[in-house]
């Protein structure tokens, strides 16, 4: 079992890039399929990213597609989220999981971090 801190998030203007961390503790997290999600307020928890174990193959909302690029460092423990071209509507709480599948669902991810706001100001 893993254990997920994200870091990175704050305040930025429309156009604009953050870099989101999740750092994992623990032996198995480069066994893990790990995704980034995010919630804004009123709305449900959304799929945005995921990454294979070992970082070869990845997918995206349609929303994120060309702008947000999904990375990992197994030998630092620690999956990134590099968010470019950043909207109001990219504004929300962000959330990085752990699962065994390469999943887009909420359901299919076990492990979860306490998240980190993103404001995008227009």
């Amino acid at each position: 079992q893993v254990q997920l801190v994200e870091s990175g998030g704050g305040l930025v203007q429309a156009g604009g890039s953050l870099r989101l961390s999740c750092a994992a503790s623990g032996r198995t997290f480069s066994s893990y399929y790990m995704g980034w999600f995010r919630q804004a307020p009123g709305k449900e928890r959304e799929f945005v990213a995921t990454i294979t174990p070992n970082g070869g193959t990845t997918l995206y909302a349609d929303s994120v597609k060309g702008r947000f690029t999904v990375s990992r460092d197994n030998a630092k423990n620690t999956v990134y989220l590099q968010m470019n071209s950043l909207k109001p509507e990219d504004t929300a709480v962000y959330y990085c999981a752990a699962g065994w599948g390469f999943r887009t669902m909420v359901e299919d991810y076990t492990t979860w971090g306490q998240g980190t706001q993103v404001t995008v100001s227009s």
